[in-house]
């Protein structure tokens, strides 16, 4: 039997999206089948079983991550960490506000939320080189260690005002209101970055 990778598209589009809304242990096999009009054999021939497929949906979802924070290194390589930290938040919040990443971000949510056996591969894989990477950037501003635990402390400060531009009902609730523009992404990565180095030169000083 030759393997259609018509079908295995289908049932890795349909996976993310079902994955994602209800999680892992939400979803069965027999439904993920029927919603990508696919054999209920389909996912044991293609991925071995239910939780080989989840792994692949969620790989899929960490080399996302991984391409958006190269092309963040690549894009400041040889400037100044202030500039290196500007020029990673434009990339990241132009990435992360398209439509085309609603369905990763409810991914990887919902692994954080309730995680499986392949969480390690997103801290490890996923976060951890973007966290090195922006602790190397601080550690560089503050001209200090970067083991130093203010650093730690300042990369999860510019992070979490990153994720507040994700759109949710909370933040649209409370008038946050959320463009996937240029202009829009241009003036909240500077705000961001603006913010955030005049926070970390004043750490460094006390």
């Amino acid at each position: 039997m030759t393997p259609d990778p018509r079908t295995r598209a289908r049932l890795l589009k349909t996976a993310e999206e079902l994955f994602g809304e209800r999680g892992f242990k939400k979803v069965t096999v027999r439904e993920i089948c029927r919603a990508a009009r696919a054999n209920v054999a389909a996912v044991n021939y293609h991925f071995g079983d239910k939780e080989g497929l989840y792994r692949e949906v969620l790989q899929s979802a960490i080399d996302r991550m991984r391409a958006t924070s190269d092309a963040a290194r690549e894009e400041g390589r040889g400037r100044p960490p202030e500039e290196q930290l500007r020029r990673y938040l434009r990339i990241f919040l132009a990435r992360v506000l398209s439509p085309e990443s609603v369905g990763v971000h409810r991914l990887i949510t919902r692994e954080v939320n309730d995680p499986t056996p392949a969480f390690d591969a997103l801290v490890e894989q996923g976060l951890r080189p973007r966290i090195e990477y922006l602790s190397g950037l601080v550690a560089a501003i503050m001209k200090c260690d970067r083991k130093d635990p203010r650093v730690l402390r300042c990369v999860g400060s510019i992070q979490s005002q990153a994720f507040t531009y994700l759109k949710n009902p909370i933040a649209t609730r409370l008038g946050f209101i959320f463009k996937p523009t240029p202009e829009f992404v241009e003036q909240a990565a500077d705000h961001i970055a603006t913010f955030s180095i005049a926070g970390i030169r004043a750490i460094a000083r006390t």
